[in-house]
């Protein structure tokens, strides 16, 4: 009878300490990460996306993959991740949120920088997305008409140089905007248009002498290929507005923009929300990017020939 006693307390013990065990234990989610190009704006979204998802507490497997710019790439990324049957597919990029959008129908898709997610395709409304696609997108209403307001105002010539991916959704939805607030002035917008990024040095040599400044937007082609447009810029003298805050401290003169990093934390506790508490992408609705400002680059604008004015500081940040 002891015997039988002392087997049966043994016995109850290491349940409950298996039992213990397996409540300690934290679900491991698998997360494919797929990245258009490398580029100092998308790396920031993906730093913030990452400590979003650190800060939530989860465990997590990342299959992380670049498609080094090359729209065939993003397909093939994406297939292969639903191939894995991952939980949950991170897209930084237009180009990498359609391809993973066309891959799947089932799988939850958080995007970010996506300029236009309506336009694209991606979602249905930004409130109500439907589907299984949300995430943050890159364009603050503000920041294109601010910028074009800027240079109509302070700069002296009137011909805003443009390169872009024509092949890029995101860049043509911008390319549009811009053209919209050039309406009522005298401002004239001169495209060139590239494919790759090695063609960006070459467009932006085309430019010179029919431009006054230059204003390179979101476009991930271009920003991949930013130094290029910034030697020209610098040896010619010719602004360059950008998009985004992460060129200007690259060698950009100004932008009207926001924190990357901001926008991949964002789209990060939204899939955490989706991972952890059964949210569907459906029922998250788009987030656009918060705390617009200007900021300027006092050695670019030395570079570039651009005479800082006092009455800047009254909005704009300044770096050195």
């Amino acid at each position: 009878m002891a015997l039988l006693v002392l087997s049966g307390c043994g016995s109850n013990k290491g349940s409950s300490s298996e039992s213990n065990s397996e409540e300690g234990k934290k679900e491991t989610f698998k997360i494919g990460i797929t990245q258009f190009v490398a580029h100092p704006s998308l790396d920031e979204a993906l730093k913030g996306f990452q400590q979003a998802i650190k800060d939530k507490g989860l465990n997590v497997d990342y299959d992380i993959q670049n498609a080094q710019g090359d729209q065939s790439n993003t397909q093939t990324i994406a297939n292969n991740f639903v191939g894995d049957n991952v939980d949950l597919i991170f897209a930084n990029a237009t180009p990498s949120a359609l391809a993973a959008a066309n891959a799947t129908k089932d799988i939850p898709i958080v995007f970010t920088s996506v300029t236009d997610p309506v336009g694209a395709g991606l979602v249905k409304e930004m409130e109500n997305p439907g589907g299984n696609v949300t995430g943050t997108t890159d364009t603050h209403p503000d920041a294109i008409p601010k910028t074009v307001k800027f240079i109509d105002q302070y700069l002296d010539g009137k011909r805003i140089g443009m390169i872009y991916n024509s092949g890029e959704q995101n860049s043509v939805a911008q390319i549009d905007l811009v053209k919209k607030a050039t309406e009522g002035t005298d401002l004239k917008i001169v495209e060139a248009s590239v494919s790759t990024s090695a063609e960006v040095k070459q467009a932006a040599e085309s430019l010179v002498g029919k431009v006054d400044c230059f204003y390179i937007i979101t476009d991930n082609t271009a920003v991949s290929a930013l130094d290029s447009v910034i030697s020209v810029a610098n040896e010619n003298d010719i602004p360059l507005f950008v998009g985004e805050l992460d060129s200007v401290k690259k060698g950009g003169f100004a932008a009207y923009g926001f924190e990357y990093y901001d926008i991949g934390y964002e789209a990060g506790e939204m899939a955490a929300k989706i991972l952890t508490e059964g949210k569907k992408p459906s029922e998250l609705p788009v987030q656009y990017p918060q705390n617009l400002k200007l900021l300027i680059n006092k050695k670019a604008a030395a570079e570039m020939n651009v005479k800082i004015l006092d009455e800047w500081s009254k909005e704009a940040e300044f770096i050195e």
